[in-house]
């Protein structure tokens, strides 16, 4: 896996149910290394801490074979990297094969895999178009937030190094599917519940369905 593409945004204003919010899911690359803090991503924006940034989601990193899909779907849209709010863009991420736990090296940085980017309505604001939430479903490669386990910085070409994969089996994407699937299949529920580097406060809401 490589990153191709390192991108951060600014506040972008829009309407929503009558009232003006804003966010930073309008993400466009540039041409530094980016910082990797242990709550966000230096001079990135963050606009609702309460679902976006902190510990588990430190970084959100998207893969580069998923936008030929997109741009067939949404060919009317101006393209660049960072069109999925993704800090990073990356070459060779598949999310059916990363776990959750996973530990990475990327330029001076140490990451974990946490969890997968579930869409909300801003990512519907991104594209123009609030199907694309059930579209991103279906389609089930999320790609995935990581932690920061060691703050450093990250650039274009830089590769990752597999420092340590999680012996529990659990994918970014099973997890995902998981999530958005009416009935839980109790195989993957367990993978879950057993996974330490899981959030906690996703196995707290997890807990109905033991």
């Amino acid at each position: 896996m490589k990153i191709i593409a390192t991108n951060i945004g600014n506040p972008t204003t829009f309407q929503w149910n009558g009232k003006e919010e804003k966010t930073g899911i309008f993400k466009y690359p540039v041409d530094r290394p980016l910082f990797l803090g242990k709550f966000d991503v230096s001079n990135d924006t963050i606009c609702n801490r309460i679902n976006h940034g902190g510990i588990d989601k430190a970084c959100y990193l998207f893969s580069k074979e998923e936008y030929p899909y997109w741009k067939v779907r949404y060919p009317e849209l101006q393209w660049n990297w960072g069109m999925f709010g993704e800090n990073l863009t990356v070459a060779g991420l598949d999310d059916a094969q990363m776990r959750i736990g996973d530990i990475y090296k990327i330029g001076t940085a140490l990451v974990q895999v946490s969890q997968p980017r579930e869409p909300c309505y801003k990512l519907g604001i991104r594209f123009g178009n609030q199907e694309i939430i059930q579209q991103y479903i279906e389609r089930g490669h999320p790609g995935t937030y990581v932690r920061i386990l060691e703050e450093g910085l990250v650039a274009t070409g830089d590769e990752f190094k597999l420092v340590s994969q999680s012996k529990n089996t659990l994918t970014t994407k099973q997890f995902f599917d998981f999530l958005n699937a009416s009935k839980k299949d109790p195989t993957i529920l367990g993978l879950v519940m057993e996974n330490e580097s899981v959030p906690s406060y996703k196995k707290d809401r997890l807990k109905k369905y033991l």
